[in-house]
């Protein structure tokens, strides 16, 4: 964990990016998705409620990398989507490559649907970026400086649509405005499914302690226990009631409005203080902490460009996602769907260098 620091001296731990990537400090998520409310609240409700789309919580639950590697699991995911938001364009274009590569081998039989899963399916990835865009935001507006004027929201959704093109989605289909966002919402409602897979995943992660080094002291991570019971009841408080039905999470209206304020107080300290805002990230996602921090201090770039997303793709030599590497993800299907073995773990060492180390610390 960071130690009391000088402006001068963070400015001189982080090296600077190669350039903006894709959207740049003029963007409307530059300034949600750097605000402390991200680094937990946010992230934590988009990874909690993505399980209840039963191929995901197949997908996971067969992997087992959450539970045996929580950690690690947490802080590549917050990596990657660190990188989206203000990674370099040609890294961020890299990694989205390699994990098409990391995603071929998430195939399998869904028990609850009878159907099959894939992991780079469009729609699965939709579900994806749009509950952690529409989190991000969501917990920005209850937790943070509250609602973006209409025009900021009109660029977040645009700027939404664009990120959404580092993966196999049709940036056609992302949702425009908060209305869309409902709308999305409502109509993947009949979809959800509250299995035994989605609560056990959602009532492991939520007490948010999962995310904490293996490694930390117990004294630490007692010392800690107030405010991650804090954020996490701040998590359960954005869940429309519905959803914590779905979950079987039970948490009355005092409860809510304790986590509500302490929430508000706790991140308007985090954003008041520098060192404390890196500290935390540092604490939970080291391996994000070196993309995002440049942004968080304003550390300028070594060129001020600003990519288009499929601009970059064609520029460094990568394929569209939904294009890209249907060898790798054919022969995967095979070994699953057709041999009955496992699939292989092509992608996975290769992502290492790029999202992070699947070692624990």
């Amino acid at each position: 964990m960071l130690g009391v620091q000088t402006r001068k001296q963070m400015l001189a731990k982080y090296e600077p990016m190669a350039d903006y990537g894709f959207l740049g400090p003029d963007s409307v998520s530059w300034k949600v998705w750097s605000h402390p409310t991200s680094y937990v609240l946010g992230f934590a409700r988009a990874v909690t409620i993505e399980h209840f789309d039963p191929n995901l919580a197949a997908a996971v639950v067969q992997s087992g990398g959450v539970k045996y590697r929580p950690s690690t699991r947490y802080g590549r995911t917050l990596r990657y989507f660190a990188m989206q938001l203000f990674g370099g364009a040609e890294q961020t274009a890299r990694a989205a490559d390699v994990l098409v590569k990391v995603h071929s081998k998430a195939v399998g039989h869904d028990p609850v649907t009878g159907s099959t899963y894939d992991a780079n399916s469009a729609s699965s990835q939709l579900w994806i970026h749009v509950t952690a865009w529409h989190s991000i935001l969501k917990c920005y507006e209850m937790f943070g400086p509250g609602r973006l004027t209409p025009a900021e929201e009109d660029q977040f959704w645009a700027e939404c649509a664009e990120i959404a093109k580092l993966q196999t989605i049709d940036p056609a289909e992302v949702p425009a405005n908060r209305a869309e966002v409902h709308r999305y919402f409502e109509e993947w409602r009949p979809r959800l499914a509250a299995s035994e897979a989605a609560q056990d995943m959602i009532h492991f992660i939520m007490p948010l302690s999962v995310a904490l080094p293996p490694s930390m002291p117990g004294w630490q991570k007692k010392a800690l226990a107030p405010a991650m019971w804090l954020m996490s009841k701040g998590v359960i408080s954005t869940y429309p009631r519905y959803m914590r039905d779905m979950a079987n999470l039970r948490q009355g209206r005092v409860v809510d409005l304790v986590a509500r304020v302490g929430n508000k107080a706790l991140h308007a300290f985090f954003e008041r203080s520098m060192n404390a805002r890196l500290a935390l990230f540092d604490l939970l996602a080291p391996q994000a902490v070196e993309i995002a921090a440049p942004a968080i201090l304003g550390i300028p770039p070594r060129s001020p460009r600003v990519w288009g997303v499929r601009e970059a793709q064609e520029h460094f030599g990568f394929a569209i996602p939904a294009e890209a590497h249907h060898d790798i993800r054919e022969k995967q299907r095979d070994r699953v769907f057709n041999q009955g073995v496992k699939p292989s773990d092509e992608g996975l060492v290769e992502s290492e260098q790029h999202i992070g180390t699947m070692q624990t610390a």
